[in-house]
């Protein structure tokens, strides 16, 4: 059985409640009933085997890869090297080549004793912090001078637990000014942050040689690609919950990042995109039930928060969200109600509209095809209903009713759109071209099968334009790949996800192994992997591209190139490609929204670029007032170009809009999607073998 995924994060349709606390305990635990057992010594056995026979890639498990498996190990379990010390990574270094041998023989013992370890080190660093709140909270000083280094992955190890203490002295300042500044009352603070040190403490004394055997085993199986991984049997169990989705949830994909949760994607037409106030990247600190009290995350296993999250149809789930444009000082968050439901097939079928532009003194129409997925309702189909809903079906019954309306072009709009059946996204290509083939799949051995439009002939011939961005992925960037391979459409927007690689699920004695098998290559024989689709115009992103996508994950798969399946024909675009980027470019240097984007990344990346904070109130809050009055800036500077009221502050809602139409817009309104118009109507104009109507 084989599974395509767009990402090793686990995708949330469903819940349970919270695991049960344990008691307090300020006592050094012996974590010594931590131990590995038969059945996980045959699967790691197992995995080793597996990964040498079937994996894409074939890497060998020498001291080389060992040394991935150790760096891995440690990035994992410590990622801002605030727990383990000097002193034990040296001891800890005399197993950095022997990791290959060690599992070639089944023996788990040091993968164990490091996390063991590590688990000390936690329970250290807790019980300092809860009797650094216990001096009291009101009696820190913020009127000292000094910074906290907040990005330390490529600090130096602590030399010892001096320096340690010193470190974690400045986390706990720094915890209470972010509260102190968000408007918490110092009581509160004091609360909040005992109960969340105390909470994680509690959850270190659940910890389960299950835990210890499938972090262990990730860190070797996430060196081959991050898509290969092992599911540990209660994993195992959730996967395929999910999968069939069986369950509702919020339609989202969540990811571990260090202490916290980070939103990866949003399921198209679920409840968390429908609700426009989570973004990828976002940050999920809180979970409540209904109008339960919020629940702190921060410092959870992502499972953990998954069955938080997860919950029947139609119940509601509250969620406090730090968004992903806030600069590294400020940690103001915001609620998001959500109401679980299961995404419905309808809700993700394709739409259209009909953009309506004056250009070069005419007016003209163009017809929009919203493509939120590339979805199949295999069990219609299967049954032979000869009315099952497809993407294809879809979009042929759409594109017939646009040509009635004597439209002058078409854009098929996929930003946003992860992917779904490749035999859509193959069946939708063969609309748009007379013959041939449409993706090719090359496995691990070598061989490329090829999959084809068999059938002559175009459904639709007339002008095409193409537009994504960073959340296009998979079956989105086949079809994009295609349409810009056989030069059939113009590719416009951002550059997509980079996700280019097949996997499948391998039932093991004990859970389950993802492993990458085959990899998807363009007909010009390009891979999709890493690199995604290169738009023929770029776009502006609206989020920072170095945290999402597939060239932001560890150990990703690299860009590569086959033979092509087809002989490069002239290409029709290419000569004009200049042009209309010149006018794109003098069109969009004034455009409002395009200003905005590019002006409000650029200060997101600068933000973002800042490794350190002042622990000074009066210079933190100097400083947080300084950032909003610039985006306070950006966006008015917005709003006078387009003639809309000023505002006087922002809100977390201002903050997070994005240049796209709502509900109440009108295509026009979209800004992305009038220039993507704009730009194949300059096409047009230019290529004088397109007819107009």
């Amino acid at each position: 059985m084989k599974r395509s995924l767009a990402s090793t994060a686990l995708a949330l349709v469903l819940g349970f409640s919270a695991l049960p606390l344990a008691a307090k305990t300020t006592t050094a635990t012996s974590w010594d009933y931590l131990q590995p057992d038969r059945e996980q010594v045959i699967a790691s056995l197992n995995v080793v085997e597996l990964l040498r026979r079937h994996h894409y890639n074939k890497p060998p498990l020498n001291d080389e890869r060992s040394t991935q498996i150790y760096d891995n190990y440690l990035k994992s379990l410590d990622p801002s090297r605030s727990y383990f010390t000097a002193a034990d990574i040296a001891e800890f270094n005399q197993w950095r080549t022997k990791f290959d041998d060690l599992l070639k023989s089944g023996d788990l013992e040091p993968g164990f004793t490091i996390y063991r370890r590590h688990l000390t080190r936690m329970e250290e660093r807790l019980n300092y912090a809860l009797a650094e709140l216990g001096k009291g909270v009101d009696k820190i000083d913020f009127s000292i001078d000094e910074k906290l280094q907040v990005d330390r992955e490529k600090a130096p190890w602590a030399k010892d637990r001096a320096e340690l203490d010193e470190l974690w002295r400045k986390r706990v300042k720094d915890e209470v000014l972010r509260l102190k500044i968000a408007g918490k009352e110092t009581k509160d603070i004091q609360e909040l942050l005992t109960k969340r040190y105390k909470n994680q403490l509690a959850r270190l004394k659940q910890t389960r040689g299950e835990d210890v055997f499938q972090a262990y085993i990730n860190a070797f199986a996430t060196t081959y690609d991050p898509h290969t991984t092992y599911l540990s049997p209660d994993n195992a169990e959730n996967f395929d919950i999910n999968m069939s989705l069986s369950l509702e949830g919020i339609g989202a994909v969540l990811q571990s990042d260090n202490e916290h949760v980070k939103v990866v994607r949003l399921v198209p037409a679920g409840p968390a995109e429908k609700s426009k106030q989570i973004a990828p990247a976002d940050r999920i600190v809180g979970v409540a039930q209904g109008s339960d009290e919020m629940v702190d995350v921060i410092g959870w296993r992502l499972d953990e928060v998954v069955k938080l999250i997860r919950g029947p149809k139609g119940s509601t789930v509250r969620l406090e969200v730090i968004p992903a444009s806030n600069p590294p000082s400020d940690q103001t968050s915001k609620v998001v109600t959500i109401t679980r439901e299961a995404v419905k097939l309808e809700e993700q079928a394709a739409k259209k509209k009909v953009l309506e532009l004056k250009h070069e003194g005419r007016d003209y129409k163009l017809g929009v095809i919203e493509l939120p997925a590339f979805y199949l309702d295999f069990k219609a189909f299967r049954a032979g209903d000869p009315n099952y809903k497809s993407t294809t079906r879809d979009v042929k019954r759409l594109l017939d009713e646009l040509q009635a309306e004597k439209v002058d072009g078409v854009v098929i709009d996929l930003r946003n759109n992860g992917g779904g059946s490749l035999q859509e996204a193959t069946e939708l290509t063969s609309l748009f071209i007379e013959q041939g083939p449409t993706v090719l799949v090359r496995n691990a051995d070598g061989r490329v099968d090829v999959l084809a439009d068999e059938n002559k002939g175009v459904y639709y011939s007339g002008p095409l334009a193409v537009l994504v961005n960073r959340l296009s992925a998979s079956a989105s960037e086949i079809f994009a790949g295609a349409m810009q391979d056989y030069h059939r459409a113009l590719i416009l927007g951002g550059q997509t996800f980079g996700k280019g690689t097949v996997q499948t699920i391998q039932p093991l004695n004990h859970g389950e192994l993802k492993l990458t098998l085959a990899k998807f290559y363009r007909v010009s024989g390009q891979s999709t992997q890493h690199q995604g689709v290169i738009p023929d115009i770029t776009y502006p992103d609206v989020m920072d591209t170095k945290d999402i996508g597939e060239s932001a994950l560890p150990a990703a798969l690299p860009w590569d190139s086959i033979r092509p399946a087809i002989t490069p024909e002239l290409d029709p675009i290419k000569p004009f490609l200049t042009e209309l980027k010149t006018r794109h470019d003098l069109r969009t240097a004034k455009d409002p929204d395009f200003v905005f984007t590019r002006d409000r990344l650029t200060l997101a990346k600068k933000l973002m670029a800042e490794t350190t904070v002042s622990l000074n109130e009066q210079t933190r809050r100097a400083r947080q007032a300084e950032v909003e009055a610039k985006q306070l800036a950006l966006e008015n500077s917005r709003r006078q170009a387009k003639g809309e009221e000023l505002l006087k502050e922002l809100t977390k809602e201002d903050e997070d809009a994005l240049p796209v139409a709502d509900e109440k817009s009108t295509p026009e309104d979209d800004a992305y999607l009038a220039e993507s118009g704009r730009i194949l109507l300059d096409y047009l104009g230019l290529n004088p073998s397109l007819a107009l109507h």
